[in-house]
């Protein structure tokens, strides 16, 4: 970049200098290019959730505590302050609060020392070469005045970007704690069905030994026989199946927790677990709530005041410095009678030719802003999908397990049946056997809605934006 300097000003300068001076800015502030307007919005804002779950209590901050479980309490708390991604994103925002003072700083003088000897050879007064050895201290200030507000639009910026930071740091802890909640109801839930299948076991087992029995003193066939040990040896294959989910999903939540794989404390039983309704509330009042919007919308701020910085980039700078210090030719004369020198003037910089390039930077910085808004606007409609998908499925679910709950109640009936016409000879035991199945089928159905369920009302939580009102400091 060609740049222009205004000279040394002395200061006090005369009337005809400083209006030179503020013409000349002012020549210079034409080369400024227009500010490129922003892309037209597209959101609109619906008036109300497609899906109505009724009324409720509004999201607290506590939200995971709402599920009355001191283990799940333990556990959010825990994830909480050991989890990796929330010490990576409290680091970055310690980065972005470092940022800020760099950039705040850039708005105060600036003030340097140096002291030390120098050697030179240089020409005299009289043309001959000589060697002197300078014995010089000095201190120096410079302040740059912030004419167009560019360095103000930076520090803006810079804010902006932390307190954008902060909003990813809030998501981050947000979806940590939703992720250990949900683990936790998940590993419950295989907890359950593992509890229904070891009892089912032993219902086979005693099954299979009534077959056996029966077999032996020629009541029943070996078709029956072989029934009722295929059906004991598919039941204890799903114990290990669980025992193996369960211990993945223990280490799982482990990592979460930032521990090493390992076993996971219980609380309450799956069927002790019950989610109270929750207030939606209105979409626009996910605007305040989401951490991730906040985000989204403090990166448009700062991607707008980048670019305010970058159109300023074009105007002319000016610079203030001064200087005071002493000079000697020896230690004994700098200390008792040195020659004091100072200097006190200003500049003007401004550019005059770069082959464009200030402008492209402007252009690009444009192009930020305009992917910032495009990106807040993805993110806000994004928010709304997410709790329609929360509020449905908590809907649905619940449905779904009432009618589970009745089918499960229903095949009961019919297994106690069966039972009592196998043994009173009126059926044979592949008329139990099959109600046996379908009522273990559907008690595991209603294990699993249930735990679907409350994890259902951890989205949903999370959707709504989890009660996160941290301010930025």
């Amino acid at each position: 970049m060609s740049t222009v300097t205004a000279g040394e000003i002395a200061l006090p300068s005369t009337a005809r200098s400083a209006s030179l001076f503020v013409l000349f800015a002012l020549c210079l502030a034409g080369c400024s290019m227009p500010a490129p307007k922003p892309p037209a919005p597209t959101l609109t804002m619906p008036g109300t959730w497609r899906t109505n779950v009724g009324p409720g209590a509004p999201v607290e901050q506590g939200w995971w505590q709402a599920f009355h479980d001191p283990e799940l309490n333990a556990i959010v708390t825990r994830a909480l302050a050991n989890n990796n991604d929330i010490r990576i994103a409290q680091s970055r925002l310690q980065e972005y609060q470092a940022r800020l003072r760099i950039a705040h700083s850039a708005q105060s003088p600036t003030l340097t020392a140096s002291a030390g000897p120098t050697r030179a050879r240089v020409i005299n007064a009289f043309g001959q070469p000589a060697e002197a050895t300078v014995f010089a201290g000095s201190v120096q200030a410079a302040y740059e005045i912030d004419v167009w507000g560019r360095l103000a639009a930076t520090t803006e910026a810079a804010r902006a970007d932390l307190e954008s930071q902060q909003g990813l740091a809030d998501a981050t802890a947000l979806s940590v704690a939703a992720s250990a909640a949900s683990s936790y109801l998940n590993l419950r839930g295989l907890d359950a069905q593992l509890d229904l299948a070891r009892a089912t076991l032993q219902s086979r087992e005693q099954s299979l030994k009534l077959a056996r029995r029966q077999f032996e003193v020629g009541y029943s066939s070996r078709l029956e026989l072989s029934q009722a040990e295929a059906e004991y040896r598919a039941t204890a294959a799903v114990v290990p199946q669980l025992e193996r989910a369960i211990a993945q999903q223990e280490n799982t939540l482990s990592i979460l927790l930032g521990a090493n794989p390992g076993p996971i404390p219980r609380g309450a039983a799956l069927t002790a677990l019950t989610a109270p309704a929750i207030t939606p509330g209105l979409p626009s009042d996910l605007l305040r709530r989401r951490p991730d919007i906040r985000q989204a919308e403090r990166a448009v701020v700062a991607a707008d005041r980048n670019l305010a910085a970058a159109r300023d980039q074009l105007l002319p700078s000016l610079r203030l410095t001064g200087s005071v210090g002493v000079q000697a030719y020896s230690i004994s004369q700098l200390l008792h009678s040195p020659v004091q020198l100072w200097s006190i003037g200003g500049s003007v910089l401004a550019p005059l030719f770069d082959a464009g390039r200030l402008r492209a930077q402007a252009a690009i910085a444009g192009t930020v802003r305009d992917r910032a808004i495009y990106g807040y606007e993805g993110v806000v409609r994004n928010a709304f999908a997410e709790v329609d998908n929360a509020l449905v499925s908590v809907q649905r679910l619940r449905e779904q397990l009432d009618e589970a709950i009745a089918r499960e109640r229903a095949a009961a009936e019919v297994l106690r049946i069966a039972h009592n016409r196998y043994a009173n000879g009126y059926a044979s035991y592949l008329e139990e056997l099959d109600a046996q199945r379908n009522h273990f089928s559907a008690q595991t159905s209603v294990l699993q809605l249930r735990a679907s369920l409350l994890a259902a009302h951890v989205d949903l939580y999370r959707a709504l934006g989890g009660g996160w009102t941290t301010p930025v400091r």
